[in-house]
């Protein structure tokens, strides 16, 4: 059972999830994101106070570790502790691991240790036994901020056969966009007032869980019998063999 837990963030995130700035992949940063805004960051902090609840229902303390740039502004970094600690965190971090390396981690480190000494009484969000399709509007309501769940006419055919197959007890696995709390990677911050579409459920009985699948999301195809890293290695002298 886990004793406590941390929420990785950043300051550009939090400016992004504020409404500053644009993010597309493979272009440069946006400069909006490394200019100081200590406004955009408690706006995009409403995010993370979503995230540090979800940490907290589960009964255990939860610290903020902010990973910092060297953009990053001390009334940028108070304004993020300000927050988080009025979540309910019980520590938030500055972060500079990356250029520092193990130094850098030392006082993330010292706050994890203090955080596993603070009462904990580890919680799962639902029970095994509730049906899969309620575990999904409990993730829906309670992790997401959602409204409820619309569950597309295959998704409920395919929960009902699921349990039929008498998997109704497995955890369910939510599959949707990383970009905001809702399926609509356009909703920053902490999106109200909307209802999760839950498009597509599969199980994946082996692994022992069903997958829900909400809005415009895709999985990862499986791979086949002996995937390409199988024939990847480095020789006696250094070079990699096997990479085509």
């Amino acid at each position: 059972m886990p004793a406590a837990g941390v929420v990785v963030a950043t300051l550009r995130a939090l400016k992004m999830h504020g409404g500053v700035g644009r993010v597309v992949a493979g272009r440069p940063l946006d400069p909006a994101l490394a200019a100081e805004d200590v406004a955009a960051v408690r706006r995009g902090a409403e995010n993370l106070e979503q995230q540090v609840a979800n940490v907290t229902r589960h009964g255990v303390p939860c610290v903020v570790a902010v990973n910092a740039y060297p953009t990053d502004t001390p009334a940028e970094l108070a304004a993020v502790r300000e927050v988080a600690l009025a979540a309910g965190a019980h520590d938030v971090v500055a972060a500079t691991h990356y250029t520092d390396g193990g130094a850098g981690a030392e006082a993330l480190a010292r706050a994890v240790l203090t955080a596993l000494e603070a009462p904990a009484a580890f919680r799962p969000l639902y029970p095994d036994h509730l049906p899969l399709a309620d575990k999904i509007e409990v993730i829906a309501r309670e992790v997401y901020g959602a409204d409820g769940v619309d569950l597309a006419p295959a998704a409920a055919a395919s929960l009902a056969a699921i349990t039929g197959l008498g998997f109704g007890a497995v955890p369910v696995c939510m599959a949707k966009t990383h970009l905001s709390l809702s399926h609509d990677p356009k909703r920053l911050g902490r999106p109200r007032g909307f209802r999760l579409p839950v498009r597509e459920a599969r199980l994946y009985a082996g692994a022992g869980f069903v997958t829900a699948i909400a809005g415009d999301m895709r999985l990862m195809p499986g791979l086949p019998s002996h995937p390409a890293g199988e024939q990847i290695d480095v020789d006696a002298d250094g070079n990699v063999v096997g990479l085509y």
